[in-house]
């Protein structure tokens, strides 16, 4: 058994909460631009003062609507910037927030605002409240349903409807009346209870506390000193029912960095080069994705030799810096590059980005060191809901591909004798809402059971290695962890998903799909017809070598008896709309052995 452990370094107070932050920036600090919001297509200041006059607002309206301490309000919206005003405004109502996915279905929905017990409900738009309101007759705590959208024909990002309504409300609350609820929910409440995207079964409700959230934002000022300055700014994208973009935003807020909210992906291009972030924080498929759309470019338009040499030379430059630096000759080819393409990689992120933030999922090696290389390191950190976000990453002081870092201020790490990733210290969530055995499960003796399986260097430095749930032990007794093969799987341009299978099978196999945005490139290149679906070239001879070229390359990573030997192209990529991924983009491995029960058959057909 191995362990690692570091002090924590600015504990929390047992009179802290998360409102604390708001007021004394505001007092402090009050003409300093906390938030950007864009409005009509601009970016629109929001000083620290304006930011604590529209919480105070908001929160009038909801002590007067009778939300009490300790009650729930569930909020289902996009990532906007009303998300963030109403966090802070259900605490300073001594309210606890409840997170619901935006894409969640009428089930999900009815059992989250059931399960927690929530008194009023927050939608974003008229589509929500349908869902909603077709759960309603069996929510009988719900007192009250706001809903964001303005008024139809209203100008767009003018102030949300549900908004003004509270502020409305409120009018006969008093500022003493807000401060002194406030005052009344201590470090140990509960803030906010965020359901389990659900890969396996039923949602479980993470309580986290005040605690447990100040102790990530003051990790996570520790972690990254440079980024978490006043006057850099953090444009958040994604979904804020996700525990890692709510703690940024969070930290954003009590590091006084600028924020924007946006939750247009398709135009996020657009939306990083007017915000200009100094970081972003994303999962890693957002960063593949700004990969294989730079290659899909530069090959569609002949410059594909190029990018793949600017490509080597990135990856190599990061990998010199890890033995000794790189000579002369490397420094001059990254120098070259570096005007022709890395310039413009980074430009795709705003122009003034330094660094980014990763986590959900492992990033892979060789796009970690591409990123490194073109100068956007990648500070990829592991944690789940239960600890708050991230109780371990990469820094720009302690980096080390192939890792996901040390553990944060206060964090601790033990690897148990099976090899799972046992997690402690201030982060980690007390309990399940509701759920007293699954609480009793998770935790022993202050440490939460991950469910992760993995390494630790001597110095602190964690490596994953898989899921305990997720092992696949073939029929000759080999365990075999698909996620070594999927993470690099995924890095190849064509290939958008994969789910390795085998359990009590001869031999490991791979059901694959082909990403959307790189298959017209790719059929152009191979002179394939246009209009060519990737059903109808799941047999193609040169479709398949492609996709047995990546193969390939990822069975160099393990053993011979670990290697994917067969392997289904399916006709359709895996969505969240299916059910075959969560909306923090997991793959539900179950949902999708059902649905292609035949095609894994036929891996396996003699």
């Amino acid at each position: 058994m191995r362990e690692f452990s570091v002090p924590e370094t600015n504990p929390v107070t047992a009179e802290e909460n998360l409102t604390d932050m708001v007021w004394a920036n505001a007092d402090r600090f009050g003409d300093v631009v906390s938030i950007q919001r864009r409005v009509d297509g601009t970016w629109v200041d929001l000083t620290a003062r304006d930011f604590a006059a529209q919480v105070m607002a908001v929160t009038k309206g909801l002590i007067a609507a009778g939300v009490q301490t300790g009650d729930r309000v569930c909020l289902m919206s996009k990532t906007r910037y009303e998300w963030t005003l109403l966090d802070f405004a259900i605490w300073s109502a001594g309210g606890v927030s409840v997170p619901i996915y935006e894409t969640s279905s009428a089930e999900q929905v009815e059992w989250i605002v059931s399960d927690s017990g929530a008194v009023a409900v927050i939608v974003e738009t008229a589509a929500h409240r349908g869902t909603l309101d077709g759960a309603l007759g069996n929510l009988g705590a719900v007192r009250h349903v706001w809903q964001l959208d303005p008024p139809a024909g209203s100008a767009r990002d003018t102030p949300a409807g549900a908004i003004l309504e509270l502020i409305s409300l409120g009018a006969e609350i008093t500022d003493e009346q807000v401060h002194e609820r406030r005052h009344t929910v201590s470090a140990d409440a509960t803030a906010t209870i965020v359901y389990t995207s659900g890969t396996t079964g039923r949602p479980k409700g993470c309580e986290l506390t005040h605690r447990n959230l100040l102790s990530e934002l003051h990790a996570a000022v520790v972690a990254f000193p440079e980024l978490m300055q006043p006057g850099n700014s953090l444009l958040v994208f994604l979904p804020l029912a996700h525990v890692l973009a709510r703690a940024l935003a969070l930290t954003g807020i009590y590091a006084r960095v600028t924020l924007g909210h946006t939750a247009d992906v398709k135009n996020l291009v657009a939306d990083l080069g007017t915000f200009r972030p100094t970081f972003v924080v994303a999962v890693p498929r957002v960063f593949e994705k700004v990969y294989n759309t730079a290659k899909q470019t530069a090959h569609g338009t002949g410059k594909g030799r190029i990018f793949d040499a600017a490509e080597a030379t990135a990856v190599a430059y990061s990998e010199s810096v890890d033995s000794g630096g790189p000579g002369l000759g490397l420094k001059l080819r990254h120098a070259v590059f570096d005007r022709l393409v890395y310039t413009r990689l980074r430009a795709a992120l705003g122009g003034r980005c330094v660094a980014a933030v990763s986590g959900g999922a492992p990033l892979g090696e060789r796009m970690a060191h591409f990123f490194r290389g073109v100068g956007v390191p990648v500070l990829e950190g592991y944690g789940l809901t239960e600890t708050s976000a991230a109780v371990c990453v990469n820094t720009q002081e302690a980096f080390r591909v192939g890792t996901v870092g040390r553990p944060v201020s206060g964090a601790s790490v033990r690897i148990a004798e099976d090899g799972e990733i046992m997690l402690g210290g201030p982060v980690v969530f007390a309990s399940y809402w509701n759920n007293e055995t699954a609480s009793k499960e998770a935790l022993e003796d202050g440490w939460f059971h991950s469910g992760d399986l993995g390494s630790l260097d001597a110095d602190g430095f964690l490596r994953i290695t898989g899921r305990k749930k997720e092992i696949i032990v073939t029929a000759g007794g080999k365990n075999v962890s698909p996620a070594v093969l999927e993470d690099r799987l995924r890095a190849h341009p064509l290939i958008s998903q994969c789910m390795v299978v085998g359990d009590k099978q001869p031999f490991i196999g791979a059901l694959i799909t082909i990403d959307e945005e790189f298959f017209p490139s790719w059929k152009t290149q191979h002179g394939k017809s246009a209009g060519a679906t990737v059903g109808e070239l799941a047999s193609d001879a040169d479709l398949l070598a492609e996709v047995q070229g990546a193969i390939d390359e990822a069975n160099n990573a393990v053993s011979k008896a670990e290697s994917i030997r067969k392997f289904r192209i399916l006709p359709v990529d895996f969505t969240e709309e299916g059910g075959e991924m969560t909306p923090s983009l997991k793959l539900r491995r179950s949902v999708v052995a059902q649905r292609y029960e035949a095609d894994i058959a036929a891996i396996y057909r003699r």
